[in-house]
């Protein structure tokens, strides 16, 4: 479909060189044409790489994916699977010869394995739940996953039987989760993940392990393939403390479990080491703080001598591998905005290796990268820069790197793209250091003047950086100097930063983005009469803050935004969650806490012309939140529009056509303020 919309493309172009308005610009449609490379996987032996090529279908407004396949070198790139599908989660068998994947094709996701020699394709699930990644047995026999089963409970209620033939409505639908629905997949069945067995060649699953808990995540064999470890929470509290799990291990033989580590705080993403006599996994200590560092730990495989490896490293340890020899882990971690690998000793020495991953979130420049090691330490992992979304790259260290793929190289030849370029500034608040990003037009002449749009992130313990964000391109070829930032509270510049806005966000944050435009307007180039100013989720929220506390931007766009805090912790899909980390207690507990922090409590004075945007299906931060913030500035007599996108979760640009809707929205609304 994609090469369909280049030809489409191509006419266009072609029409339009005729009339002698060629663009050359990065233009919404051309979002359909934007490729990337997710989850690469390097063989046993180091010598091949299967990566996941994801595309978009215009005629179909999805999100295909097949898998494709490439020598280390770079050469003998080839499709291992074709057409319009989702084939993802590609693991190579422990002798290189076959790789299990899953697929949509035929309808519910299954799982497939395919020869690599042959490229025949077999499939070995048909369940009537889409079964999770694979994990193959150290002999190549087994493939363990997981998978929803129904939990049945005794009916509440037994309702009488209807007449035969007659017209009832259906009958009631009964809640008794705390956690009862799900951004992006609605309101939760009652069921839980399970750990289930499987014959290589195919045949029926055995279920493992029963009861209300979900058994998510890595799982991984032991070294003789007669254990599985995995992540659960099974404790009795385990509604209102969702974050409390544990690494067990189950016997293959008794199918019985038992727990290996006891604390509070996260246990998860378990990963025995070459030798199969040590486990690493990732976790933390719980503290209840807004943000705390993920570490990386070890232990025995019986549970005994656990230590903490990461804990004098300042950053978040996102995922890890071990090294051949078992003597250390590789890592990926942010830094600055910039998604690193580095090697990290059983001491905790840490050596970087390779810079610049990411590339995976097309939509705005948020981390999102993944990466894999061969026996020998070759690297393979997602390569971005603000050209140019993920593509696939190799290395051992930062010498040696290669980037075998050049996925938009089609696009990008005769599309141009706003430069990007790295800021430094200090915050008006308390001269704290703020790093962001400045993209300006294609053509940019510095003698000009140029109006502004500070792009605000989400999280917000989150971060931006030097990414492909389709979004902030598409403000640029408007004629927008766009500014995006990592104000306080950002992620990847230590723990004390990240909880410089605990029980304080929005808060100082605000003199940080404040900061970062007047930074830029110093520059020179940037009219201080016409500045804008947008972001999503909790970009949202500090946009509507923003608008609330100062006057000087022309137009706002509020994305998905939370306004008042007190609604947002019962309603949103994580009522376990944000009260105790976000806030110091209960609403009911502390409602003038909850009240000072809400934009809401600002609204008076609000007189900015301001646009809501969110999706319907919005369950994270839900569409009662912009709801009420739109009446709000209606009854103020403040100019505004509700803008809706139907079927859209929190992700609103996850579907291609919702990207563009939500840039040419906020163009717009910004345009009718020029």
């Amino acid at each position: 479909m994609k090469y369909l919309h280049f030809i489409l493309v191509f006419l266009v172009v072609e029409l339009n060189a005729q009339d002698g308005t060629l663009s050359t610009k990065f233009e919404p449609l051309d979002v359909f044409d934007l490729e990337y490379v997710s989850d690469p996987q390097i063989s046993p032996d180091g010598q091949q790489i299967v990566y996941v090529r994801n595309y978009k279908d215009i005629m179909h407004d999805a999100n295909r994916s097949n898998l494709w396949i490439i020598d280390r070198s770079g050469g003998n790139n080839r499709a291992l699977t074709t057409g319009p599908e989702a084939d993802h989660s590609p693991v190579w068998s422990p002798d290189g010869t076959q790789i299990a994947f899953r697929s949509s094709r035929g309808g519910l996701t299954q799982i497939f394995v395919i020869n690599i020699e042959s490229s025949n394709i077999q499939q070995l699930t048909q369940a009537p739940k889409s079964p999770g990644r694979p994990f193959w047995s150290p002999d190549g026999t087994w493939i363990a996953f997981s998978m929803n089963v129904p939990f049945e409970e005794k009916p509440f209620v037994t309702l009488p039987a209807k007449p035969k033939g007659a017209n009832w409505n259906e009958g009631p639908k009964v809640i008794s989760k705390l956690k009862y629905r799900n951004d992006g997949s609605g309101y939760a069945d009652n069921e839980y993940s399970q750990i289930f067995l499987l014959p290589a060649e195919g045949g029926s699953p055995v279920q493992l392990t029963v009861g209300p808990y979900d058994h998510a995540g890595r799982l991984t064999w032991s070294g003789d393939g007669q254990r599985i470890f995995y992540s659960a929470n099974k404790h009795e509290d385990r509604d209102l403390n969702g974050a409390n799990s544990e690494i067990f291990v189950i016997d293959l033989s008794t199918r019985s479990s038992r727990v290996l580590t006891d604390r509070s705080g996260p246990d998860m993403h378990p990963l025995i080491s070459p030798d199969g006599k040590k486990i690493a996994y990732l976790g933390r200590d719980e503290h209840y703080q807004g943000y705390q560092l993920t570490r990386l730990y070890i232990m025995n495989t019986d549970g005994s001598l656990s230590q903490c490896i990461s804990c004098n490293f300042d950053r978040d340890v996102d995922d890890m591998l071990w090294s051949n020899d078992g003597g250390s882990l590789f890592i990926q971690f942010d830094d600055k905005g910039n998604t690193k690998i580095a090697r990290i000793s059983l001491d905790g020495t840490v050596e970087n290796l390779v810079n610049d991953l990411g590339g995976m979130s097309l939509g705005r420049p948020y981390s999102a990268a993944s990466f894999t090691v061969s026996n020998q330490g070759q690297l393979a992992f997602t390569y971005s820069s603000p050209n140019h979304p993920a593509d696939l790259a190799t290395a051992t260290g930062a010498e040696d790197m290669l980037r075998l793929s050049d996925l938009n190289r089609d696009l990008f030849r005769y599309k141009e793209l706003g430069e990007v370029e790295e800021i430094w500034f200090k915050s008006s608040y308390d001269q704290q250091e703020i790093q962001g990003w400045i993209c300006n037009p294609v053509d940019f002449d510095p003698s000009k003047k140029y109006p502004l749009i500070l792009e605000i992130h989400g999280g917000p313990f989150a971060n931006y950086g030097d990414r492909f964000s389709a979004e902030i391109q598409l403000f640029a070829a408007a004629g927008y100097v766009v500014l995006y930032t990592n104000p306080r509270g950002s992620t990847s510049y230590g723990e004390k930063f990240g909880n410089l806005i605990h029980h304080n966000y929005p808060g100082q944050d605000y003199d940080d983005l404040m900061s970062g435009v007047d930074a830029v307007i110093e520059k020179g180039y940037i009219d201080p009469g016409r500045l804008y100013v947008t972001g999503g989720s909790g970009g949202g929220v500090l946009t509507s803050w923003i608008v609330g506390k100062t006057d000087r931007f022309k137009a706002a766009v509020v994305a998905k935004p939370v306004i008042n805090w007190y609604s947002f912790v019962l309603y949103a899909d994580g009522p376990g969650f944000f009260y105790k980390y976000w806030f110091p207690g209960k609403p009911w507990d502390h409602m003038e806490h909850y009240m000072k922090r809400s934009p809401i409590s600002l609204v008076g004075n609000v007189t900015t012309p301001t646009m809501l945007l969110t999706g319907e299906s919005d369950f994270r931060t839900p569409i009662a939140e912009t709801e009420q913030y739109y009446s709000a500035l209606k009854i103020n007599g403040v100019e505004t529009m509700m803008v809706r996108i139907p079927n859209a979760g929190h992700g609103i640009a996850n579907q291609p056509s919702n990207l563009i809707a939500k840039v040419q929205y906020i163009l717009g609304w910004f345009e009718k303020y020029k």
